[in-house]
């Protein structure tokens, strides 16, 4: 379980990381538009620029203002970049630093401007509403306080900055000079950031779920390979996997003469080969309530009632291997240049079933008498002439009325005959 919660902390941190780098790449590519547009402006708009600069404005202003902004701000992308690829988080502390300093440019720009122009059209000018685009993208922290503290930035700035540069009076009948008027403005600022705080928790909480779904389905992955098909998975994330003795169906399968057609095939061929039949093969097995444990070179070990119960289990397993015949006979009618023969056996009974491995890789499987027996007699087809043997507990709970007796047969590892049926 800490291993688990371990990796859910480390893949939501990641996920964090990553919005608040698209976060600081958004806010640089704007502050870039706004540097190129006020540059633009101060030079083919000169009337205007006149105008509203009546003691004039150095063309490198709004590069000086702006410029090492945008610095700071692909050098924090830089400095992220590194952290993250090293494992690293943000500390806190500097995720709150950075957010009163990135705040900070509009109050820059405004202390500027209103250097060079009225102050009080400066406050009617675009700086202000630039508190509004700082306070939304802070959402993409998904933190609620780091949203909430950009709102109280803006807010005390703004209306700092007013009492600073304005001549305000609470008595003033002009809107532009009167106390009220400008800590309203503040105040909504400070409603800003409450929203955005609360939209920035939303998203936090959607960011844990996607993970906390990303990371279960990765166990069941880990676990039982990606050949579980989608339904079992599903199930699986709801159920409890313990280790526990129960009652399953083992199904071996194994490709008769592989090993020598490997050495008339080149490697790609081979592999294709393989990845092309075990494809069928998984489809039916997945039809059938079952799902393939491991893949063994040439074979496969598929188990039935387990980790879900299914009191169907040999009849699933028995029709499973009924489909796999079906499918070899269709695929040597298709390639007969690639024909395949293969050996099944199957047996039921009770097994150890859990998680084995170690903390960093572990897989579900089950060990005991009952996949000893399964592999025997699948290894025992190829004595008998047989395609599928089946043992008699299998023929009992299948209710396999076609199978033929073979009688109790020698079976390498056990002292008594076992009985046995052909397919």
């Amino acid at each position: 379980m800490a291993e688990t919660s371990g990796d859910f902390a480390q893949a939501l941190r990641r996920e964090i990381l990553r919005s608040e780098q698209q976060r600081m790449r958004v806010l640089a590519a704007i502050l870039v538009f706004i540097l190129c547009l006020t540059s633009i402006g101060l030079q083919v708009l000169p009337g205007l620029r006149e105008r509203m600069f009546p003691n004039g404005i150095a063309w490198w202003m709004p590069l000086a203002g702006i410029g090492p902004f945008v610095v700071y701000e692909l050098g924090a992308v830089a400095v992220l970049s590194r952290r993250m690829a090293a494992g690293k988080d943000f500390p806190q502390l500097a995720r709150f630093a950075n957010a009163l300093i990135e705040t900070s440019l509009p109050g820059v720009i405004i202390f500027v401007l209103a250097h060079h122009m009225t102050p009080q059209l400066v406050f009617g000018f675009w700086p202000p509403m630039l508190y509004f685009v700082f306070i939304v993208l802070s959402t993409l922290r998904l933190d609620f306080w780091l949203s909430l503290w950009t709102g109280i930035v803006a807010a005390v700035e703004q209306f700092g900055l007013a009492l600073l540069l304005l001549p305000l009076d609470i008595s003033a009948t002009a809107p532009e000079q009167a106390l009220v008027y400008h800590f309203s403005r503040s105040i909504m600022l400070m409603l800003a950031g409450v929203a955005a705080a609360v939209v920035a928790r939303a998203l936090r909480q959607q960011f844990e779920n996607s993970v906390a779904a990303a990371a279960a389905r990765d166990k069941v992955t880990n676990l039982f390979g990606q050949h579980v098909s989608p339904v079992v998975v599903e199930q699986l994330l709801d159920a409890k996997l313990q280790s526990e003795r129960r009652t399953v169906c083992v199904l071996f399968l194994d490709i008769r003469g592989f090993t020598a057609m490997t050495r008339t095939r080149s490697a790609d061929e081979t592999v294709t080969l393989l990845n092309d039949f075990f494809a069928e093969m998984i489809e039916i097995v997945d039809r059938n309530n079952g799902f393939i444990n491991k893949f063994l070179g040439d074979g496969f070990l598929a188990l039935f009632g387990a980790p879900l119960d299914d009191p169907s289990a040999a009849r699933n397993a028995l029709g499973a291997a009924r489909g796999m015949l079906d499918a070899v006979d269709a695929w040597n009618i298709a390639r007969p240049r690639q024909a395949l023969r293969v050996g099944i056996g199957i047996h039921i009974g009770e097994a150890v079933t859990g998680s084995i491995g170690s903390p960093r890789r572990k897989e579900y499987t089950a060990i005991g008498d009952t996949v000893n027996l399964a592999a025997r007699l699948e290894q025992l087809t190829k004595e008998t002439g047989a395609r599928l043997l089946l043992s008699d507990p299998v023929r009992a709970a299948a209710a396999a009325s076609d199978a033929v007796d073979l009688g109790p047969l020698a079976i390498r590892g056990y002292d008594d005959p076992v009985r046995v049926w052909r397919l």
